[in-house]
């Protein structure tokens, strides 16, 4: 009983630490330091990387996707603000075209909210 009680317990807080405590290595691109205006963000163990990237205000940007991740929560991508979901095909590049957007944070993240980046414009 006691060993039962004790792998409950640590299911509980690897539970606790997995979903509030756990934070991924957060990964910047600076986009002006990218020789064309695409790049690869990888979604891969359920992070994407890079987690955040630098682009110019006002100027159209292209984001390619490649899906390694094959759980459900990572087959879609969302930006709330531009309106934009886009599914994301399993091992496969996808493009995504981002309009010029006015300076400020945008985030993106899957349909579930628990794979997360962000876009800043400046």
């Amino acid at each position: 009983m006691l060993m039962i009680n004790l792998a409950g317990l640590l299911l509980i807080a690897l539970i606790i630490w997995w979903f509030w405590l756990y934070k991924p290595e957060v990964v910047v691109i600076d986009t002006s330091k990218v020789d064309n205006n695409e790049f690869v963000i990888t979604v891969e163990n359920g992070t994407y990387s890079p987690s955040r990237i630098k682009i110019a205000a006002n100027k159209p940007m292209s984001i390619q996707f490649m899906r390694k991740d094959p759980s459900p929560c990572a087959e879609a991508v969302l930006i709330p603000a531009l309106q934009i979901s886009e599914s994301l095909p399993l091992n496969k590049l996808k493009t995504i075209q981002l309009p010029a957007m006015d300076a400020g944070e945008y985030d993106f993240h899957c349909q579930m909210n628990m794979i997360q980046g962000k876009i800043t414009v400046s």
